[in-house]
């Protein structure tokens, strides 16, 4: 699998989101450096559990949409002329 890298904007946002939550929720401060580490370590060890589900979630999507075309396509049949 392709390594998952962030542009230099979206890690910004990302490790001020950690930083935010390290204050909010466990009362901790955390600088910029360690944020980052952070989160190079969960896009490497879990990273691809979250792809993948996402993978699944998608194709679990696109056959629902398969069964309903071809459930519309069945309903648009015509059953042949048998008077001709």
């Amino acid at each position: 699998m392709k390594k998952i890298e962030f542009s230099r904007e979206d890690k910004a946002e990302i490790v001020s989101k950690i930083q935010r939550y390290f204050g909010d929720e466990l009362d901790q401060k955390i600088g910029i450096l360690p944020a980052e580490f952070l989160l190079d370590f969960f896009a490497t060890t879990i990273g691809a559990h979250y792809y993948n589900q996402g993978l699944r979630d998608a194709q679990a999507a696109f056959l629902k949409k398969m069964e309903d075309a071809s459930e519309a396509i069945y309903l648009l049949e015509r059953l042949p002329d048998d008077k001709g």
